[in-house]
């Protein structure tokens, strides 16, 4: 039996690895068509990410370069791994003289206030909106601020914002000291709502925000080897890799990092995506409907290609979350079956022009 690690790992490096190793089982044509039934799920539609970076006021030199550098990083790597172009990246920081070209005006409130309008603009119903601060983080009068120029952002602020967006999918990644708070005022459906602390009083400066967008521009935390990263497995590799970074100076853990996406309004930081935490996080991606890097024009053909993708990674999604009520052999053939057809349809797309 080809385990699942194995089958998502030739998915990624070697389609004709995963065919042949299919080829060799005699499979069930009632399973496979009791499998389409039962896994087929509401209509998807290929979307866009937006992505909007907020830098806070870093209080020193050392944190404002830190802060500029995590937010470029993960710049960066939408732009060049994951295809999210320059375009659909809005960048608000403390200082524009750190880089002109890329940010686009002071973090203070109105811009970002502005930002969010113009953004939602933009977006069409089924795209969405991934928000990433970067900085420092205060609690006072039980309520928790992040400190940018001018009056702070409370949990109320943002969420004020996000309503505008209707209901639109959100991520929302505070990586700010005392930052916990905005996790329930935040929560909601189609939100996945991460933050750096577990509670407001967990006012150190954090490590959460370096690690998570490692995540994403650098390569170990694509557990599952289909060559993207989820929000999910982002949030997880960040948390080991803050636990590790405590334990390797010999130091207490003062972050706690939280993550709700089942609109709850209570963050976990043991995820279990079939009763509680992790089932959205782990279908969000940075995509892009166009080529890596640009922003061309979208051929129908291409956009049926895209939207057939969606729903074979929604059926995968809805597999994963009923395996614990399947053997492992009956889970790891069906996953195998959509990995191959997924693997197929990346192929189709990079044949038609876009980005698989």
């Amino acid at each position: 039996m080809k385990g699942a690690a194995g089958v998502a790992e030739a998915l990624a490096g070697a389609l004709r690895d995963v065919i042949a190793a299919a080829a060799g089982r005699e499979r069930s044509a009632a399973l496979a068509g009791a499998l389409l039934v039962a896994l087929l799920p509401s209509p998807t539609q290929a979307q866009n990410t937006h992505i909007l970076l907020i830098s806070g006021l870093g209080g020193d030199p050392a944190y404002t370069d830190a802060f500029h550098g995590w937010l470029s990083r993960f710049a960066d790597a939408a732009t060049e791994k994951y295809g999210v172009p320059p375009a659909r990246i809005t960048y608000l920081g403390e200082k524009t003289d750190l880089d002109p070209t890329r940010i686009r005006a002071r973090s203070t409130a109105d811009n970002i206030r502005s930002a969010f309008v113009d953004i939602a603009a933009a977006m069409s119903p089924t795209d969405e909106l991934v928000i990433l601060l970067a900085g420092h983080g205060t609690f006072r009068n039980g309520t928790a601020r992040f400190n940018i120029p001018g009056p702070d952002l409370t949990p109320e602020d943002m969420a004020g914002l996000l309503t505008g967006l209707g209901d639109r999918r959100v991520t929302f990644v505070n990586t700010a000291s005392a930052s916990g708070p905005f996790v329930e005022a935040l929560s909601g459906p189609n939100r996945t709502i991460i933050a750096a602390t577990r509670t407001g009083r967990e006012r150190n400066a954090t490590r959460f925000g370096l690690h998570f967008v490692d995540a994403f521009a650098d390569d170990g935390a694509d557990i599952d080897k289909d060559a993207r990263v989820s929000m999910l497995e982002a949030f997880s590799y960040a948390l080991s890799e803050v636990q590790r970074e405590y334990e390797g100076g010999n130091l207490l853990l003062t972050e706690h990092a939280i993550l709700d996406d089942n609109g709850d309004g209570e963050g976990s930081r043991e995820l279990d995506e079939l009763e509680g935490d992790g089932a959205l996080a782990r279908m969000v991606f940075l995509t892009s409907i166009g080529g890596v890097g640009g922003d061309e024009a979208v051929t129908p053909e291409l956009r049926a290609l895209y939207e057939e993708k969606a729903a074979i990674e929604a059926r995968i999604a809805d597999l994963r979350r009923v395996k614990g009520q399947m053997s492992q052999e009956r889970y790891e053939d069906q996953l195998e079956e959509l990995l191959v057809e997924l693997a197929i349809k990346n192929r189709e797309i990079r044949a038609a022009g876009g980005g698989g």
